[in-house]
């Protein structure tokens, strides 16, 4: 899967949107429009973020980081996560109280409804793009939403909380036409920061797992187990040990008792095969540290 090439297409898309989003919210007034436009203003931000772990992700491992910086991607995740919908959520909470206790007048009603409906457009392209990449890398959606790739995950979640906004705000902007009020379209921008919120909520809680370093999945664990034990050398594994180090990257650490009566050659040997096979099963295991036990 190309992770670039989502966030430099959600990236483009929200410059537009920003653009577009904020130059009707100055001149209509409205608030849900405006709840748009500070959406994706974050939302770019957070892109770039994102974009920057992965750059940084690929440095070369050194004497300070011997694993390599494959956790930039978490951190700048959970960064983008928290610019991205906590700011914008409390943001757009506050523009919607105002519109509600202070309303203002809201113009322009077909321009905003069209530059939401847009919004809701770009957005479907947006998740078109991440399908198309999970079709190309033979994945699904349902691997993404479970694997370690916050950033990839957030920038989907992103598009499906714009979506559904767009609807609340075309509902809101469609009472601001009916009833000639502008109290509705204060419920609607309320309502959407309060979807940010409570989704940057959820994130930010599941980016801690890989921050503090959680180790693999217990299926898959028990699946390299199972590799290990294949090999005829090893008597026994006493202890399997791992953490993410990164969407792509784990470290495994192993502890064998080895068959009885091996050189040191031949331990060498083993080694080298119990690597090379889980490396071959798995290659998202960039580091396997073996110690082996009497």
């Amino acid at each position: 899967m190309r992770p670039a090439v989502i966030i430099v297409a959600t990236l483009l898309l929200n410059a537009t949107l920003f653009v577009v989003n904020a130059s009707v919210a100055a001149v209509s007034g409205s608030r849900a429009v405006l709840a748009e436009a500070i959406f994706t203003i974050t939302d770019l931000v957070g892109s770039g973020l994102l974009l920057w772990g992965l750059h940084v992700s690929r440095r070369p491992a050194s004497h300070e980081y011997p694993f390599g910086r494959g956790k930039e991607r978490f951190f700048w995740a959970f960064v983008s996560i928290v610019v991205t919908f906590t700011v914008a959520g409390v943001l757009t909470l506050g523009e919607g109280f105002e519109q509600i206790v202070t309303p203002g007048t809201v113009t322009h009603l077909p321009e905003s409804l069209l530059v939401v409906g847009a919004t809701m457009a770009v957005s479907l392209a947006s998740i078109w793009v991440t399908l198309r990449e999970l079709r190309l890398s033979r994945l699904t959606l349902l691997s993404l939403l479970e694997s370690a790739n916050q950033g990839l995950k957030s920038i989907f979640y992103q598009d499906l909380l714009t979506i559904v906004g767009s609807v609340v705000a075309l509902a809101g902007l469609g009472a601001v036409y009916r009833t000639g009020s502008a109290v509705p379209d204060g419920i609607s921008a309320l309502i959407q920061g309060l979807l940010l919120v409570s989704m940057g909520f959820v994130l930010t809680a599941e980016s801690r797992e890989y921050l503090v370093g959680r180790a693999l999945a217990p299926e898959d664990a028990r699946a390299m187990l199972a590799v290990v034990e294949r090999n005829p050398s090893v008597a026994k594994v006493r202890s399997l040990q791992s953490m993410l180090l990164g969407p792509d990257d784990a470290l495994l650490a192993l502890k064998i008792n080895f068959q009885d009566g091996m050189t040191t050659d031949q331990l060498e040997s083993a080694i080298d095969q119990v690597t090379e096979a889980l490396r071959g099963a798995y290659p998202l295991l960039k580091h396997i540290v073996i110690e082996p036990e009497s």
